[in-house]
């Protein structure tokens, strides 16, 4: 049988550091997401899509998230069997009541630690989370559910397989050789926000819309094809809009710059692309000025969202540019003390050198109007 794995679709993320514009599209390519996953299942086949918890940021998201992300998965004729997560765990009263009295049959919430039948002779044991954190290993239950005739028998978990440090979304804790222990065909887990074989049967599917920077790749689910006596078939399957990309660039000069800056911009759809840019490298005080000035007034307006960090560009001024300077009388006096307190060193250099940058461009910005 093949079927869609899936996790951490949160939707109802805020992306508050973002202006309104930004956050609005972030968003609504969550929702869009879901549209993704159901349009992959039917060209694959995949009549079921497990989703390995997080299904919401929150666990008392707005009721027009909740009717919105169950519209975007009954248009679709897959099942859809939900699992709580950290982010939106079981309480009594709680979300995923809301969920049940607006779904159809279409949709499974998996709230309680029960085998189900797929299909005839294929199980799927869920665990899902009673509390934001959990000091016990929810998949331990596997080992005592009975699936009677199994021909396949599918785990379905959130939490961190292993220690990912600060990197994962909960300290929850499973069993790394789960699908060992409780002789499962493919554990589908949720939390790892990327996709991470963690043995041929043990796979985070990661998010179906990148929300964060240091993955270049845009969102994925998987497609899981499963065979009994075989290893499970995994393929990656594209679900994402936005890709959300870090670059670090040491730049010697303006055409430095603009070589890299195009190599990049040919790659990609800056539309849906998120740049976090740091610079370092030693430049003239023309060259530095401008890349930040091409940064501002071009590449920020292409793309959907740029970060710069720039203190490491190093803009040092060039014999022609205190000479342009000294032919202003005050501003070239002002320019030579400064550039001998960058010489010199010491703790005033820093901030010397920022404030010759700062009069290099004011005047140049002058001499273009």
């Amino acid at each position: 049988m093949k079927l869609i794995h899936t996790a951490d679709w949160q939707l109802g993320k805020a992306f508050g550091r973002f202006e309104p514009e930004v956050r609005s599209a972030l968003s609504e390519a969550r929702f869009e997401a879901i549209d993704a996953i159901g349009r992959a299942a039917s060209e694959h086949g995949a009549e079921h899509v497990l989703v390995a918890g997080d299904i919401f940021d929150t666990e008392g998201p707005e009721d027009r998230t909740i009717v919105q992300a169950i519209s975007r998965m009954e248009r679709h004729p897959c099942r859809w069997w939900l699992l709580p997560g950290n982010h939106d765990f079981v309480r009594n009263d709680g979300l995923w009541d809301r969920v049940r009295k607006r779904a159809g049959d279409s949709l499974i919430v998996l709230s309680e630690a029960q085998p189900h039948e797929l299909e005839p002779g294929v199980w799927l044991l869920p665990a899902p989370l009673t509390h934001r954190l959990n000091l016990d290993d929810p998949t331990e239950a596997f080992d005592a559910m009975e699936t009677p005739g199994a021909r396949l028998r599918i785990g379905l978990a959130h939490g961190s397989i292993r220690d990912f440090g600060s990197r994962g979304e909960a300290p929850n804790q499973l069993a790394p050789d789960r699908a060992r222990r409780s002789n499962l065909d493919y554990l589908a887990l949720g939390d790892w926000h990327g996709v991470l074989e963690v043995d041929a049967r043990t796979w985070y599917s990661g998010t179906p819309e990148t929300d964060r920077f240091k993955r270049d790749a845009p969102g994925q689910a998987l497609l899981v094809d499963l065979e009994p006596g075989r290893e499970p078939e995994v393929t990656s399957v594209q679900t994402g809009r936005f890709r959300w990309l870090t670059r670090d660039w040491a730049v010697n000069d303006l055409a430095d710059f603009d070589a890299q800056c195009g190599a990049l911009m040919s790659t990609l759809d800056p539309s849906n692309t998120l740049l976090d840019l740091s610079l370092t490298g030693i430049t003239n005080l023309g060259d530095r000025s401008g890349i930040l000035s091409k940064l501002e007034n071009e590449i920020a307006h292409r793309l959907r969202y740029l970060e710069v960090h720039a203190s490491e560009l190093v803009g040092r001024p060039t014999p022609e540019d205190l000479a342009t300077l000294s032919m202003e009388g005050v501003l070239g006096i002002a320019a030579a003390k400064l550039n001998a307190r960058i010489e010199a060193g010491g703790p005033d250099a820093v901030l010397a050198r920022r404030a010759l940058e700062r009069l290099f461009v004011e005047y140049s910005r002058g001499e273009a109007a």
